[in-house]
């Protein structure tokens, strides 16, 4: 859930700790992420760097985790069983995986059709959906620069109908005059 409606990296998942959650102003602040090797360091670029909001469901939920959350000296979100930092395989292969096989989510040989990438770029196709500035997506987004959030989700903002009607403005107020 947190992956879907946040777009978060899965690095930066792996690395998020519980005091970068502040249920008070309802953001999660991404400051950290858990390598391949499961170190944790800083996020990939000084954009990754940012404050994300949290609508009232994430934040149900987060809250209901962290009592039952596996606790250990990092203090992690989303913890191996003994506390420390998950590897994106066991993620993949204990969690989403077995999922999206529930689901029926597979291609026609049965194999599950997404990565746990998908969610990140489902997160982003959801937030163009909801008319979100373009702007505001590169930042949610943690990209270093708008041009990277134009050349991976470019197609999604074009809509003919939209264009058509807002030619149509565009010409009455020209011609108006």
């Amino acid at each position: 859930m947190t992956a879907l409606l946040t777009g978060m990296r899965m690095s930066e998942l792996r690395g998020l700790t519980w005091n970068a959650i502040d249920f008070e102003r309802s953001i999660i602040t991404v400051r950290k992420r858990a390598d391949r090797y499961c170190e944790m360091g800083n996020t990939k670029s000084k954009a990754g760097r940012r404050e994300i909001p949290m609508g009232p469901g994430l934040a149900k939920v987060l809250k209901a985790w962290k009592p039952v959350c596996p606790k250990g000296h990092l203090d992690l979100v989303f913890p191996n069983g003994v506390g420390n930092v998950e590897t994106h395989s066991n993620i993949y292969n204990r969690i989403f995986k077995p999922l999206m096989l529930t689901c029926g989510i597979v291609d026609g040989e049965g194999i599950p059709r997404f990565s746990l990438h998908a969610m990140r770029h489902a997160a982003a196709s959801l937030f163009i959906e909801q008319g979100w500035p373009p702007k505001r997506i590169q930042v949610m987004l943690g990209h270093s620069s708008i041009t990277m959030t134009y050349d991976v989700y470019g197609h999604l903002f074009h809509d003919p109908a939209k264009d058509v009607d807002l030619m149509g403005e565009m010409e009455k107020g020209l011609l108006a005059a």
